[in-house]
């Protein structure tokens, strides 16, 4: 079984089909730079490695598949760069509180300073941390159906504190 040669490519018929590969570039890729970009990816590979091509009548189809290639593995890879900034950055809704979320916060914080260390503990274990009564229960050392009736006071006690309005929580000038 005889191989035939790889074929030279051929200048000329690669600024032929350009006109092509951009316009299908530009259907994959809503953006003109990015689609150049993929078209010039595209004959660079084709360029580098034009000796894997064996029929001259192949070319077309050969550059459609690189630059479909090209296609992929920029998304995959924008794909796994979003998946890889998204551990390491967190998310816009996660970034910084406004000015309301930090003043809520801190009344929040102090009006929970102004219980005492027992419902303030079962209120953090319950609200914050997210315990389920019998792990607080646990924690704790006192029966679930203590936990029960000293959240619910806690949480009636945290209520009057609201309805009695607190001055709003001091803010410091940071410099």
């Amino acid at each position: 079984m005889a191989t035939t040669e790889p074929l030279p490519l051929d200048d000329e018929a690669l600024r032929e089909l350009i006109p092509r590969l951009r316009r299908f570039a530009r259907s994959l890729v809503s953006d003109p730079a990015a689609a150049d970009d993929l078209v010039q990816a595209t004959l660079e590979r084709a360029l580098t490695h034009g000796g894997q091509r064996r029929k001259h009548d192949a070319l077309q189809s050969w550059l459609f598949a690189i630059l479909y290639r090209q296609f992929v593995d920029e998304h995959r890879r924008a794909a796994r760069w979003r998946r890889i900034a998204g551990l390491v950055a967190p998310d816009d809704e996660a970034g910084a509180p406004t000015p309301d979320q930090v003043f809520d916060a801190r009344s929040a914080l102090a009006k929970l300073a102004r219980l005492p260390s027992e419902q303030r503990a079962l209120l953090m274990l319950v609200s914050v941390e997210g315990l389920a009564y019998g792990e607080v229960a646990q924690v704790l050392g006192i029966p679930i159906g203590t936990v029960m009736s000293r959240l619910s006071r806690s949480r009636q006690a945290l209520r009057r504190l609201d309805a009695a309005g607190l001055p709003p929580p001091s803010l410091r000038i940071l410099r």
